[in-house]
């Protein structure tokens, strides 16, 4: 597995998160790849996957909070 390099967006307490518990999270990994904390929705929007879209077992669906993409979008790469 990769190494974390650094936080993609805003850290969650800019985000109004001050419990712990609501900390979805965005991260740039040493291969390049991106790791998301968020919340798992596998069992509920599978079956809702379009017909060309598929998971592997291994594979789940993370949701993250609106905010937390767009605070993040002016830093993840164009290519």
């Amino acid at each position: 597995m990769s190494q974390i390099i650094r936080r993609i967006g805003v850290p969650p307490s800019s985000r109004g998160s001050t419990g712990g518990g609501n900390c979805p999270d965005i991260f740039e990994l040493a291969d390049g790849n991106f790791a998301v904390i968020g919340t798992d929705a596998t069992d509920s929007l599978d079956p809702d996957l379009p017909s060309d879209a598929s998971r592997a077992d291994y594979e789940r669906i993370v949701v993250i909070t609106r905010e937390t993409l767009i605070r993040a979008k002016a830093e993840i790469p164009d290519a």
